[in-house]
């Protein structure tokens, strides 16, 4: 399992931020000191997430600290420019990184799409099929000189001079994940990307009923031979909730219990709340948001959902619960508050756990 740890600015996001805390102010300054300390503790990979700031620039900063491990945007978001743009942004960071890029990418959901970036909206996974395809049908004509000939629905390329085309790059295969949540969504996945990640708003029945046969059914469309699924990478896949003892556990379970009320209140991510029966649950918590009781939301989730959720322990057995609650999933973010060598020592201990088979 190669696992992650988010960059940050200064203070980590959080998807409970309440609307109108004072968030810290943004520093760059210590991201190169974030890779140093993810490679020293054992971690493979750090991720940047774009909601208040650019990942892209997050990681063409990481890229400048020797490591080896992979930068990751996890996500950016794809509709909101080009796929020609991305292309330009992820090659320039693959050559800066000496090729360590993994470039996440997702579809974000219509009203920000249209109504916060004033961008057109359209058949979200026939469009980042399309999205993908284009960008390495770019990617093709820089590193091997070819003419840019692209053309499919959503997007119609034919023009790069030699003006404004890159120079190839020594490692020009860039690994592409998606978000996806929906079918339609996981079957573009598997057809035509490295990798998928999975929300954290699922749970062991969305993986197994709906996340793995969808992955697969588009991997069978691909033409890749079977064997090769084993390297297509799939990350995320549910919550983790773990503190130093049973205590501390039971605060951090009322805690997971506002970000399971977020994200449940968009209908969006619906689909685990029907099959674990939490429907009347999931259009209580749609409800409130939209009367703006945002405090008032996690009183909806109740213990049973947590569990399902979230892999849920104290330090000491966190490792275990891991591995059967995201059995199938290769790639994961982990991380737990780090105050001095005593938890540097925990956390790295945990991760080694985690690496085992």
């Amino acid at each position: 399992m190669k696992l992650e740890r988010g960059l940050n600015l200064g203070s980590p996001y959080t998807p409970d931020m309440q609307p109108g805390a004072k968030p810290a102010e943004p520093t760059w300054a210590g991201l190169r000191d974030q890779v140093r300390e993810a490679e020293a503790l054992g971690y493979d990979a750090v991720v940047a997430v774009e909601t208040k700031n650019d990942p892209y620039l997050i990681l063409a900063i990481a890229a400048q600290e020797p490591s080896k491990l992979q930068l990751v945007t996890g996500i950016a978001l794809a509709f909101t420019k080009s796929p020609v743009a991305t292309a330009y942004t992820a090659w320039d960071i693959q050559r800066m990184s000496g090729g360590r890029l993994v470039l996440g990418l997702g579809s974000q959901v219509k009203g920000h799409v249209t109504r916060r970036f004033g961008m057109p909206w359209s058949k979200p996974a026939q469009r980042m099929k399309d999205y993908v395809r284009a960008m390495r049908a770019v990617w093709h004509s820089w590193q091997t000189g070819e003419p840019l000939k692209f053309d499919s629905e959503h997007y119609k390329l034919n023009l790069m001079t030699p003006n404004f085309a890159p120079s190839p790059v020594s490692n020009p295969k860039i690994p592409v994940h998606i978000a996806a949540v929906q079918e339609r969504m996981l079957q573009v996945a598997g057809e035509v990307c490295d990798g998928v990640r999975l929300h954290g708003i699922v749970t062991r029945d969305y993986l197994d009923k709906i996340a793995f046969p969808n992955l697969k059914k588009g991997f069978a469309k691909s033409g890749r031979p079977g064997s090769e699924w084993d390297t297509f990478e799939i990350s995320g896949g549910g919550f983790i909730c773990t503190a130093k003892d049973q205590d501390a556990l039971a605060k951090a379970i009322d805690g997971i219990k506002s970000t399971i009320a977020f994200y449940g209140s968009t209908r969006s991510y619906r689909s685990s709340f029907i099959l674990g029966g939490w429907e009347r649950q999931q259009e209580e918590l749609f409800r409130m948001s939209m009367d703006g009781k945002w405090r008032e939301m996690a009183k909806v989730v109740n213990e049973e959902m947590v569990h399902a959720f979230a892999a849920v322990g104290t330090y000491d057995n966190i490792a275990a619960v891991i591995k059967k609650r995201f059995a199938g999933v290769n790639r994961l973010g982990f991380d737990i508050p780090v105050h001095n060598d005593r938890d540097r020592g925990v956390l790295k201990e945990i991760l080694q756990d985690l690496a085992r088979p």
